[in-house]
């Protein structure tokens, strides 16, 4: 009872920005009469996980077109604080320039993160640990032939995890106390999207790797790969089904590097492996004007799984579902906010600019 509650609150929340972006560029409006969409964009955004509570949030971004060609960029920053005192800042920019030739992304998040673990790392047990995080990444990619971009990427990190007393000992004996990491590496893609962030058809098949490398002033070195292929198909009356395959792998990794189960509907950093992958299927409907609904569902596969005791448990399925408005139509920017449920009790339910892919 108390949840659908919270999630209608939530949606009340964001009226202000919905109700703003619906004045806007109405249809059927004389052309007199129809103001210039506003390159800013505020919005709340509210998750709530059985790790970190409720976290409450805001996104300040602007949109602009660098030039006619290219597609709208969007720089953003943001803040979230949850209940259990933690907090996330952040910066965060997807640029085009020159028709599309060049592309850019880039951001830097830092934050302290208190999680409160019913089920820690699949052992049974609860627990509390501190998060200190600082990150920065940055991706090029150059047009190299029609849907074609290669480029280069670098990453920089630096986690720690703390806790009190015992706990503490456990995670220093399984090498889970963080890293600080620093990597390069290259970037291929294939995009033929009709949109950048709310496509209706076409393909985006992304590789890349990372070279974490003591010499670039990390902890370790090791190396980690991932793909990362989506899929839209257009039917009906403005409806979409978009399917998306992703997988990380990694070699000679410490556990502070391995890969994180990244599904909606569970705590990421709960469950972690050498590899990972996961299907995902989202139906996206359109209802009326901007307004559309979501149903969707996948599972997820942990391989040399580190996170819980029973090799069994190594599928987890999702299914969830939400409605979601198109705030910036050109810039394909929407706010969705649904609800997830996992295996057992794992359940979360979000209010976030974009489609999960």
């Amino acid at each position: 009872m108390i949840r659908p509650l919270i999630m209608s609150f939530t949606l009340i929340a964001a009226l202000p920005a919905i109700l703003i972006a619906d004045e806007v560029d109405q249809p059927g409006m004389p052309e007199a009469t129809v103001e210039k969409e506003s390159p800013w964009l505020i919005t709340p955004t509210v998750s709530s996980d059985p790790k970190l509570g409720t976290t409450l949030g805001a996104v300040v971004g602007y949109i602009r077109r660098f030039d006619p060609e290219s597609s709208p960029s969007l720089m953003t920053s943001f803040v979230t604080y949850s209940d259990t005192d933690s907090y996330v800042g952040g910066l965060f920019g997807d640029m085009y320039f020159d028709g599309d030739k060049h592309r850019v992304m880039t951001g830097y998040i830092n934050g302290k993160i208190r999680n409160e673990y019913d089920d820690f790392l699949g052992t049974g047990a609860s627990a509390k640990t501190e998060d200190n995080m600082e990150t920065f990444f940055l991706r090029y990619l150059h047009q190299v032939k029609g849907d074609w971009y290669f480029g280069g990427q670098f990453i920089s990190s630096d986690y720690v995890i703390g806790a009190e007393g015992f706990l503490d000992l456990i995670l220093e004996q399984i090498g889970l106390t963080g890293f600080r990491s620093n990597g390069v590496g290259l970037v291929g893609e294939f995009d033929s999207r009709d949109n950048q962030r709310n496509p209706h058809s076409g393909n985006r098949f992304v590789a890349h790797n990372v070279a974490y490398r003591e010499g670039l002033g990390g902890e370790e070195s090791f190396d980690a790969y991932q793909i990362n292929y989506s899929n839209y198909y257009a039917f009906g009356d403005g409806h979409v089904l978009a399917t998306n395959v992703r997988g990380r792998w990694t070699h000679d990794a410490p556990k502070a590097g391995y890969s994180s189960l990244n599904m909606r509907g569970y705590t990421r950093g709960n469950y972690l492996a050498e590899h990972y992958s996961h299907l995902n299927l989202d139906a996206r409907f359109h209802i009326y004007k901007r307004w559309g609904a979501s149903l969707f569902g996948g599972v997820g596969c942990l391989y040399e799984k580190v996170s819980a005791s029973d090799e069994g448990d190594s599928l987890y399925p999702m299914l969830g579902g939400g409605i979601f408005f198109i705030l910036k139509p050109d810039a394909g920017i929407v706010l969705r906010l649904e609800d997830a449920k996992g295996e057992g009790d794992n359940s979360a339910y979000y209010l976030n600019l974009g489609h999960p892919f």
